[in-house]
Protein backbone atom coordinates (compact mmCIF):
# COMPACT_ATOMS: atom_id res chain seq x y z
CA UNK A 1 0.00 0.00 0.00
CA UNK A 2 1.28 2.94 -1.24
CA UNK A 3 2.59 5.70 1.75
CA UNK A 4 -0.07 8.81 1.87
CA UNK A 5 0.78 11.70 -0.18
CA UNK A 6 0.36 15.24 1.40
CA UNK A 7 -1.65 17.63 -1.12
CA UNK A 8 -0.06 21.16 -1.41
CA UNK A 9 -2.62 24.21 0.28
CA UNK A 10 -3.31 25.94 -2.94
CA UNK A 11 -2.42 29.79 -2.63
CA UNK A 12 -5.16 32.14 -2.26
CA UNK A 13 -5.24 34.20 -5.38
CA UNK A 14 -3.74 37.97 -5.16
CA UNK A 15 -6.53 40.57 -4.63
CA UNK A 16 -5.77 43.16 -7.31
CA UNK A 17 -5.82 46.44 -6.33
CA UNK A 18 -9.34 48.48 -6.42
CA UNK A 19 -9.49 51.17 -9.94
CA UNK A 20 -9.79 54.62 -8.44
CA UNK A 21 -11.43 57.22 -10.70
CA UNK A 22 -9.47 59.82 -11.36
CA UNK A 23 -11.18 62.84 -9.88
CA UNK A 24 -10.95 65.65 -11.85
CA UNK A 25 -11.44 69.39 -10.69
CA UNK A 26 -14.96 71.15 -11.25
CA UNK A 27 -14.42 74.79 -13.62
CA UNK A 28 -13.14 76.70 -10.13
CA UNK A 29 -10.16 73.97 -9.59
CA UNK A 30 -12.31 71.84 -6.71
CA UNK A 31 -12.42 68.54 -6.87
CA UNK A 32 -15.96 67.11 -6.17
CA UNK A 33 -16.70 64.05 -3.92
CA UNK A 34 -19.53 61.88 -3.87
CA UNK A 35 -22.85 63.31 -2.61
CA UNK A 36 -21.00 67.08 -4.32
CA UNK A 37 -18.82 67.53 -1.42
CA UNK A 38 -15.87 70.13 -2.59
CA UNK A 39 -12.66 68.44 -1.73
CA UNK A 40 -11.08 71.10 0.71
CA UNK A 41 -7.55 71.40 2.46
CA UNK A 42 -8.36 70.61 6.52
CA UNK A 43 -8.02 74.24 7.84
CA UNK A 44 -9.69 76.53 10.79
CA UNK A 45 -11.52 79.63 10.00
CA UNK A 46 -14.46 81.08 8.07
CA UNK A 47 -12.18 81.23 4.79
CA UNK A 48 -11.87 76.92 4.68
CA UNK A 49 -15.91 77.37 5.45
CA UNK A 50 -16.98 79.85 2.65
CA UNK A 51 -14.51 77.71 -0.08
CA UNK A 52 -16.62 74.57 0.26
CA UNK A 53 -19.70 76.55 0.46
CA UNK A 54 -18.75 78.34 -2.52
CA UNK A 55 -17.99 75.02 -4.87
CA UNK A 56 -21.51 73.78 -3.83
CA UNK A 57 -23.55 73.86 -6.63
CA UNK A 58 -27.62 74.47 -7.10
CA UNK A 59 -29.84 73.80 -4.21
CA UNK A 60 -27.32 72.55 -1.74
CA UNK A 61 -25.42 75.64 -1.95
CA UNK A 62 -28.41 77.77 -1.01
CA UNK A 63 -29.23 75.38 2.00
CA UNK A 64 -25.33 75.33 3.27
CA UNK A 65 -24.95 78.86 2.59
CA UNK A 66 -28.46 79.35 4.91
CA UNK A 67 -27.18 76.70 7.19
CA UNK A 68 -24.02 78.40 7.78
CA UNK A 69 -25.68 82.06 8.14
CA UNK A 70 -27.73 80.61 10.45
CA UNK A 71 -24.67 79.37 12.98
CA UNK A 72 -23.37 82.28 12.75
CA UNK A 73 -26.11 84.37 13.58
CA UNK A 74 -27.35 82.54 16.22
CA UNK A 75 -23.83 81.73 17.89
CA UNK A 76 -21.81 85.08 16.99
CA UNK A 77 -18.51 83.57 18.49
CA UNK A 78 -18.76 80.29 16.96
CA UNK A 79 -15.33 78.55 15.78
CA UNK A 80 -15.36 76.96 12.13
CA UNK A 81 -13.48 74.83 10.13
CA UNK A 82 -13.08 72.36 7.26
CA UNK A 83 -12.23 68.56 8.48
CA UNK A 84 -12.56 65.46 6.61
CA UNK A 85 -14.36 67.19 3.66
CA UNK A 86 -17.16 68.63 5.81
CA UNK A 87 -17.56 72.45 7.42
CA UNK A 88 -17.32 71.67 11.50
CA UNK A 89 -18.75 74.54 14.13
CA UNK A 90 -18.07 74.62 17.69
CA UNK A 91 -17.17 76.69 20.72
CA UNK A 92 -13.14 77.29 21.21
CA UNK A 93 -12.12 74.83 24.40
CA UNK A 94 -15.69 73.34 24.33
CA UNK A 95 -15.64 71.04 21.31
CA UNK A 96 -17.62 70.50 17.91
CA UNK A 97 -21.42 70.82 18.24
CA UNK A 98 -22.66 70.91 14.51
CA UNK A 99 -21.13 69.60 11.33
CA UNK A 100 -22.80 69.22 7.51
CA UNK A 101 -21.86 67.05 5.08
CA UNK A 102 -23.19 66.35 1.44
CA UNK A 103 -25.46 63.16 0.26
CA UNK A 104 -27.30 62.93 -3.14
CA UNK A 105 -30.41 63.66 -2.07
CA UNK A 106 -29.78 65.49 0.55
CA UNK A 107 -27.71 67.55 2.77
CA UNK A 108 -26.84 66.07 6.58
CA UNK A 109 -26.90 68.45 9.49
CA UNK A 110 -24.94 66.71 12.40
CA UNK A 111 -25.19 67.40 15.79
CA UNK A 112 -23.05 65.16 17.40
CA UNK A 113 -24.64 65.59 20.88
CA UNK A 114 -27.87 65.63 19.66
CA UNK A 115 -29.69 63.32 22.29
CA UNK A 116 -29.60 66.28 24.54
CA UNK A 117 -31.19 68.56 22.59
CA UNK A 118 -35.39 69.26 23.09
CA UNK A 119 -37.05 67.78 20.87
CA UNK A 120 -33.92 65.91 19.40
CA UNK A 121 -33.52 65.91 15.85
CA UNK A 122 -35.21 63.26 13.93
CA UNK A 123 -32.90 61.37 12.29
CA UNK A 124 -31.20 58.77 14.61
CA UNK A 125 -27.53 57.38 14.34
CA UNK A 126 -25.57 54.66 15.50
CA UNK A 127 -22.95 56.87 17.20
CA UNK A 128 -23.93 57.00 21.04
CA UNK A 129 -25.38 60.75 21.57
CA UNK A 130 -25.54 62.06 17.74
CA UNK A 131 -28.80 63.15 16.12
CA UNK A 132 -28.84 63.97 12.29
CA UNK A 133 -31.37 66.42 10.08
CA UNK A 134 -31.42 65.80 6.89
CA UNK A 135 -32.32 68.71 4.63
CA UNK A 136 -33.59 68.14 1.46
CA UNK A 137 -34.65 70.86 -1.36
CA UNK A 138 -38.03 71.69 -0.11
CA UNK A 139 -35.93 73.46 2.67
CA UNK A 140 -36.15 73.09 6.52
CA UNK A 141 -37.49 74.78 9.90
CA UNK A 142 -34.77 77.35 10.35
CA UNK A 143 -37.00 78.10 13.66
CA UNK A 144 -36.25 75.04 15.19
CA UNK A 145 -32.80 74.89 13.56
CA UNK A 146 -31.58 77.82 15.58
CA UNK A 147 -33.03 76.42 18.44
CA UNK A 148 -31.03 73.36 18.12
CA UNK A 149 -28.09 75.41 17.84
CA UNK A 150 -28.54 77.53 20.72
CA UNK A 151 -28.94 74.48 22.78
CA UNK A 152 -26.10 72.19 20.88
CA UNK A 153 -23.34 75.32 21.42
CA UNK A 154 -24.45 75.86 25.55
CA UNK A 155 -23.18 71.97 26.30
CA UNK A 156 -19.99 70.30 25.82
CA UNK A 157 -18.91 68.98 22.23
CA UNK A 158 -17.53 66.52 20.13
CA UNK A 159 -13.96 66.74 20.72
CA UNK A 160 -11.63 64.16 18.67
Amino acid sequence: MPAATKRKKAKPAKAKPAMRKKLTPNKDGIVVLSGGNPQIAKADGDAPVQAYIAALSGWKHEVAKRIDVLVAKTVPVVRKAVKWNSPLYGIEGNGWFLSMHMFDNFVRATFFRGTSLRPPPPGPSKVKGTRYLDVRQAGFDEAQFAAWVTQAASIPGWDP
